[in-house]
């Protein structure tokens, strides 16, 4: 099986090259990358919690779901399928803003993302993809907030700063 490319990507979005996905991680090379937020209509969010088999955050709190968009798709097609991949269903998406960030991990591998932040809604439990996400929750995006002051140390670091400094753009 080919390893998964990801969009290598300047400080504007322009794409500059593919770069198989770990090679990215390890050298900490700025790419393309999405966070998808889904609320309920009580403004629940949906949280993962990430597989134990991940190669990094493993077992952690995240946004519905994320990833990497693949060369020649777009960020809310990629929104979409990765929804499916993960959680077990599709809607419809919006995109909000984008932020780049830039985390280390303690296996030696390097988040540097340009991340694009999508939020959808929907209104049913999800089918989780069990090689993927070990765990869902809804959540009130207040009790989140709380949350993640209180026990910063279950929650993915990309989370975490999206709450920090795009808290209006996801509530």
């Amino acid at each position: 099986m080919i390893e998964e490319q990801v969009i290598l990507v300047n400080e504007k979005d322009e794409q500059i090259g593919l770069m198989p996905k770990m090679e990215a991680h390890e050298k900490a090379v700025l790419h393309r990358a999405f966070s998808v937020f889904v609320f309920n209509d009580k403004n629940e969010l949906m949280l993962q919690q990430r597989a134990a088999d991940k190669y990094h955050s493993p077992l952690l709190w995240t946004n519905s779901c994320c990833s990497h968009q693949r060369d020649g798709e777009s960020n809310i097609e990629a929104g979409k399928r990765r929804l499916q991949e993960e959680m077990g269903f599709v809607c419809e998406l919006e995109e909000v803003t984008s932020f780049i960030y830039k985390a280390p991990f303690d296996n030696g591998l390097t988040e540097h993302e340009l991340d694009h932040i999508m939020i959808g809604y929907y209104n049913d439990d999800p089918i989780i993809n069990k090689d993927e996400v070990e765990s869902f929750n809804w959540m009130l995006i207040e009790d989140v907030k709380k949350d993640i002051a209180d026990r910063p140390e279950v929650y993915t670091e990309w989370f975490k700063i999206i709450f920090e400094k795009y808290y209006s753009f996801i509530s």
